[in-house]
């Protein structure tokens, strides 16, 4: 593979990723829940289990604190995420391109931690995941399209 003269070559995680079989089991039925269960590794799961929180969907509609669900849910995903990035190769720059399938959940968790951060005050937090979205070659409203 050429050299990347403009900086770190985009990274894309590997097509048999947990996100990738987490999304096949949801697709062929599976609760997310049941997929967390199943595949812990996948930054999808959590951001989707975030962003239902968010919304005030699912087993957290009407909790009294479905913000702070939301943050931990989604920092679960950052961080399983973030795990797989380092493992691909990913140095903590650098693309991470929305439209490679496996690279999605964790794109989507960074994402929904931003909006619990800002939904609990944490509005530091907020500005850095959307920079890190943006650093990243990546638009909210980009990841924001991906969800179901």
């Amino acid at each position: 593979m050429a050299h990347n003269l403009l900086g770190p070559d985009p990274v894309r995680l590997p097509d048999d990723h947990a996100d990738v079989t987490a999304r096949a089991m949801i697709a062929d039925g599976a609760s997310v829940a049941d997929a967390a269960r199943a595949h812990p590794a996948s930054s999808y799961v959590w951001a989707v289990l975030a962003e239902d929180a968010l919304a005030g969907r699912g087993s957290t509609a009407g909790l009294p604190d479905a913000d702070l669900l939301a943050y931990a849910l989604a920092r679960t995903g950052y961080h399983r995420g973030l795990d797989s990035l380092r493992k691909a190769g990913w140095r903590g720059q650098g693309p991470i391109p929305v439209d490679h399938v496996a690279n999605q959940g964790v794109l989507r968790a960074l994402l929904a931690l931003a909006e619990a951060a800002d939904g609990i005050g944490e509005t530091d937090e907020g500005v850095r995941c959307r920079q890190f979205l943006a650093d990243s070659g990546v638009t909210p409203d980009e990841v924001a399209a991906l969800r179901r």
